[in-house]
């Protein structure tokens, strides 16, 4: 993995899926940023923060990952090996479907993932030493450039992505009284059923993962 340093930029994500498109860059390949000006957030929001937090985008080629991934569950698999090895160290960590990271009942950060052709773009934030007002941080002291090389070593296994959704699901069902906005409307997990590829179904509709 050559990963990419640099001192400030608007978004990780947005910087990385540029270069892919004109070929300037090839996976696979990271960016990590000290400080991120105008990061992309759920649902079209905006991910700020400040120097000493986590801001990490990164390029694979699909073909790089387990087979039976779903494209629309990429972004919870990327998310709960995160989760998985921030729980290792010590932290409370959980995983709000799809991938949204939260301490107790404050989210603490997220996961975006973007394919472009046979090129998964993934892009990590994560409130590591501060946060906005309404938001939280991370719960342990970490160092960053120690957790990223856990996790591009735990990426390499190639873990299946059923290994992954048996974790997942006994997380989810531990963790069904939060609710999540989806096409403008607030939904309860708690009357969800958690499908085996990562969907939801409510009322005989399946709602997938739009990020």
């Amino acid at each position: 993995m050559e990963i990419i340093y640099l001192d400030e930029v608007e978004s990780t994500q947005l910087f990385l899926i540029e270069k892919i498109k004109k070929k300037e860059l090839l996976p696979p390949v990271a960016i990590i940023t000290k400080k991120q000006t105008d990061g992309v957030g759920s649902r079209g929001n905006r991910w700020i923060g400040e120097e000493g937090n986590l801001f990490l985008s990164f390029a694979l080629k699909k073909s790089s990952l387990p087979d039976d991934i779903p494209n629309q569950s990429l972004s919870i698999y990327f998310s709960y090996i995160l989760k998985e090895i921030l729980s290792q160290k010590g932290s409370k960590i959980w995983l709000k479907w799809p991938n949204d990271f939260y301490i107790e009942d404050r989210k603490v950060g997220g996961t975006l993932t973007t394919k472009i052709k046979d090129i998964v773009v993934c892009g990590i934030g994560l409130n590591v030493v501060s946060n906005p007002a309404k938001f939280g941080k991370l719960d342990i002291s970490i160092d960053l450039d120690e957790l990223i090389d856990d996790y591009f070593s735990k990426l390499k296994e190639k873990i299946s992505w059923k290994e992954i959704f048996s974790k997942y699901k006994l997380e989810f069902h531990k963790r069904k009284n939060f609710s999540f906005t989806y096409e403008g409307k607030k939904v309860f997990a708690d009357s969800a059923k958690l499908c085996e590829d990562g969907s939801l179904k409510i009322d005989k509709k399946r709602i997938y993962s739009l990020r």
